[in-house]
């Protein structure tokens, strides 16, 4: 039987490519979801697989994410980055 974090994280997967069919306005409640529950999952698949899963989950992740991801960076830093309408 396959590992219930294998499973969460492929329902993860079909779930965010969902997500980025949506129109952009339609993506922010979803995507913050998702964005919330992926180091959750990524640290899951390092509990089960080991540390090296767990960083081929956080290179897939930032893949995906990296629009959001430097948005918040750029927040974090005190910028004003203009949001996609």
């Amino acid at each position: 039987m396959m590992a219930w974090s294998v499973i969460v994280s492929a329902i993860w997967v079909f779930a965010a490519t969902t997500t980025a069919l949506l129109p952009m306005r339609r993506q922010y409640v979803p995507g913050v979801t998702l964005l919330v529950l992926a180091p959750v999952l990524i640290v899951w698949l390092g509990y089960d697989f080991g540390w090296g899963w767990s960083v081929a989950a956080f290179l897939a992740f930032a893949s995906m994410f990296r629009n959001p991801l430097k948005y918040f960076y750029a927040r974090a830093r005190g910028q004003r980055p203009e949001i996609p309408k």
